[in-house]
């Protein structure tokens, strides 16, 4: 190869790696649309309630069905994107946020901005799997280079700042505006997004499959069904759990799981494939982790503000106060991260982050109702600190561990763990708390949440599994 080649091969490396830079801004934009709706609704439902005259059971249904839509949209729109086309789709998701939060403005009934919100969640989870798939079709050829790594840090910092500073951007749209503006504000969000993807983001290869066979064929109609059913059912089995068994739930979770898998192990082109997932034991190690962390952190997001204004008295602006270290420090690890990873690749990161995941619940044993306020922001520091460490680490190992032309199913269904492990903590809270917050109850988190911790650094150590 001449100077010249060399060269000029160069110069193309450098063109690609300015283009993915470019383009990762525009998804890291996209992907913060998600955690700004889910976190800026819990500051304005009391308003919402009062503008419809419903009751607080009901306007709750606004989350719920948020999460419900995103833990089946998720992997869906990856699947799309996967088929389809990562540009096209991540654009139609872009567009969905646009139109759903213009109807929101003029809704004239809680049904209507219900059936809103669900085209919202929709919309706003399409950007994760469709934007890492565009990534990832960018980067063919420069994985060695572990530069993806910048990539999926800059997403997890912007996503993770957004989830922690979404209430507070909310309480000022509601408080100098309504509760209509926390829906507006995503217009000209979402404009800059959809305006930047046509010029920065090259268009989609065609795919040759789709003009061979019927598109409802492809996408696997029954098997989006089941897989949707088995979801659905099991959030509301989890949700309700503090309330009783609700055995129709869990019934109906099994049965379409068996059918799903049964399915889906027999057609050529499967929703989820259940052959890939058997065959790719690290894959699954990483949903499952991933699960586990999401189980830890929103029980401890959840429960040590409640903790801190039930048992220590706090006013929900100190509580928050406290809480700035638990989120902060995830994003400030996160370029430790990256440079880890891009030095030692992912294992080292997680390993580190689950150890010090297992020392910070640990020491929420030693809190109590007398606990000096210091000596709780260094716990919750120390919590706080696995964040950025382990939320990048299992991303690039999930990247890693994705065929290239399966990257958006798999980034969906990484992100369904999220939704999950989100569920099943708000399942341990109201089983610990029962009627009422108490210092006992946070221990008896903490016993789970390090026992969690522990078997999350056993799977981490092991080579077969990281």
């Amino acid at each position: 190869m001449t100077s010249a080649t060399k060269a000029i091969n160069a110069a193309d490396v450098t063109n690609q790696n300015q283009l993915i830079k470019r383009v990762t801004k525009v998804v890291a934009l996209g992907v913060v649309l998600n955690p700004l709706n889910s976190s800026m609704i819990s500051v304005a439902l009391f308003d919402i309630q009062s503008s419809f005259g419903i009751q607080i059971a009901t306007v709750t249904w606004l989350i719920t069905c948020f999460y419900l839509a995103a833990t089946v949209g998720q992997p869906l729109m990856g699947k799309l994107a996967d088929l389809f086309g990562a540009r096209l789709i991540f654009s139609i998701g872009v567009g969905l946020v646009i139109l759903s939060s213009i109807l929101s403005i003029w809704t004239a009934s809680f049904g209507w901005l219900l059936f809103c919100r669900v085209l919202q969640a929709f919309g706003t989870t399409t950007a994760y799997p469709a934007g890492l798939a565009i990534i990832r079709s960018l980067s063919q050829g420069m994985e060695k280079n572990n530069n993806y790594a910048s990539s999926l840090g800059l997403i997890s910092i912007t996503a993770n700042v957004m989830a922690a500073f979404g209430p507070t951007i909310g309480g000022l749209l509601v408080a100098y505006i309504s509760w209509k503006a926390i829906f507006w504000i995503n217009v000209p969000i979402a404009v800059i997004v959809l305006l930047l993807t046509w010029i920065w983001i090259p268009k989609d290869k065609k795919n040759p499959t789709i003009k061979r066979k019927g598109i409802l064929r492809i996408i696997d109609l029954p098997g989006i069904i089941m897989f949707s059913s088995m979801l659905i059912s099991l959030t509301l089995f989890l949700s309700y759990l503090k309330n009783g068994f609700q055995w129709w739930s869990l019934i109906l979770s099994v049965l379409s799981a068996i059918i799903l898998v049964l399915r889906e192990i027999k057609i050529a082109k499967p929703f989820l494939d259940v052959k890939m997932l058997v065959s790719n034991i690290r894959l699954v190690s990483v949903f499952a982790q991933f699960t586990g962390l999401n189980i830890v952190f929103y029980a401890l997001f959840f429960g040590l503000p409640m903790w801190l204004g039930q048992v220590k008295g706090y006013d929900p602006q100190i509580a928050g106060f406290i809480m700035l270290p638990f989120a902060g420090l995830g994003v400030l690890t996160t370029p430790i991260a990256v440079r880890m990873i891009q030095r030692f690749s992912h294992r080292p990161v997680i390993i580190l982050g689950c150890a010090v995941l297992v020392i910070g619940t640990l020491l929420l044993l030693i809190l109590g109702s007398k606990t000096p306020v210091i000596l709780i922001l260094i716990v919750a520091a120390i919590i706080g600190i696995p964040n950025g460490l382990n939320n990048l680490g299992l991303s690039t190992a999930m990247y890693s561990y994705a065929k290239p032309e399966e990257t958006g199913v798999a980034s969906g269904l990484f992100q369904t763990c999220r939704s999950v492990g989100s569920i099943l903590s708000t399942s341990l809270l109201g089983l610990t708390f029962g009627g009422s917050v108490t210092t006992s109850g946070l221990h008896t988190i903490a016993i789970i949440a390090t026992t969690i911790s522990a078997g999350l650094l056993v799977i981490s150590l092991s080579r077969k599994l990281t």
